[in-house]
């Protein structure tokens, strides 16, 4: 039994009760026993509890056992409260399987987050009851606690269904995502939530003023100015020929090509515009400065630049 208690080999796949013939009646029942009694000792070591469940499954009808086994030692990302809640919905006990989903929200969803897995499952529950209300609050819950672009989507599928999210949930989800990406003065930052949201949404006037008050970086400005070029080309020239300077100074194939890609976008913006001979010059200005970069020049010659 020590043996196969040590978690540095991988005995633990040996079910004992493959040997039923080999124990005998006798062999099980102290095979058993010192497996509960390994367990006992130690209820967070992953290999006792791993045969415990093993000989508790092969013993039929455990379930409160076996979740005695799984609330010993409770995972802090709620992971464990689902797997009960399965085990517990598997017997029909669906209502205690709800009630063990939903604590294990409210135990892990300030500090660590809960796993999105068990989040679903709430949901799913709640979606079947009719409880559509009772999601928005979910997924409102989880974007304060761990705001991403994911948990605004799930919000806003949510209480689209519910009927709430252009009234009012839209509204707080956005201050929400205001609230924790504050622009401070001097400091650039990597990205935020809100803009990704408001691009999400198609919102481009409003992601364009979050990003101008400081909350996007290099690749969310990049990614707006894609958007929003056939109607503000002048906007998204700016933002191009801003992100070529820095790439003027650097070296590399990789760059090279990246340096032809925005001066063909800043060439569609000159051309909505009306201005493509000011693009001509600033296109031979800066071929003359980098002539020395030989693959440069091929690369732009192959892009047609």
């Amino acid at each position: 039994m020590p043996y196969l208690l040590n978690e540095a080999n991988d005995t633990t796949d040996i079910d004992l009760f493959d040997y039923r013939e080999v124990l005998g009646a006798p062999g099980l029942t102290r095979a058993r026993a010192l497996v509960v009694a390994a367990w006992r000792a130690n209820p967070k070591g992953w290999a006792e509890k791993y045969l415990m469940e093993r000989v508790l499954k092969a013993d039929g009808d455990n379930v409160d056992a076996l979740i005695a086994v799984h609330a010993a030692d409770l995972s802090p990302n709620g992971r464990t409260h689902l797997v009960i809640a399965r085990e517990l919905k598997a017997a029909g006990r669906t209502g205690q399987a709800l009630e063990w989903a939903e604590r294990g929200l409210r135990e892990t969803i300030a500090e660590w987050g809960p796993d999105d897995d068990l989040v679903n499952f709430v949901c799913e529950r709640y979606e079947q009851a009719g409880r559509l209300a009772d999601v928005v609050g979910v997924r409102q819950d989880l974007l304060r606690a761990r705001p991403s672009l994911a948990a605004y989507q799930h919000l806003r599928t949510a209480a689209r269904a519910a009927g709430t999210w252009e009234s009012a949930e839209r509204t707080g989800a956005l201050e929400a995502l205001k609230a924790v990406a504050q622009p401070e003065k001097g400091r650039w930052y990597n990205g935020s939530v809100l803009v990704d949201a408001l691009m999400d949404d198609d919102d481009l006037q409003a992601a364009w003023q979050a990003a101008s008050g400081g909350y996007a970086d290099e690749g969310q400005w990049l990614a707006l100015a894609d958007r929003i070029r056939d109607r503000r080309p002048a906007d998204a020239l700016n933002v191009y020929l801003r992100q070529i300077e820095p790439l003027r100074r650097q070296t590399g194939d990789g760059t090279y090509e990246r340096l032809a890609e925005l001066l063909l976008s800043a060439r569609a913006c000159h051309r909505l515009l009306g201005s493509e001979a000011e693009f001509a010059s600033y296109l031979a200005a800066l071929r003359s400065d980098q002539k020395r970069k030989r693959k440069l020049m091929a690369i732009l010659d192959q892009h047609g630049l």
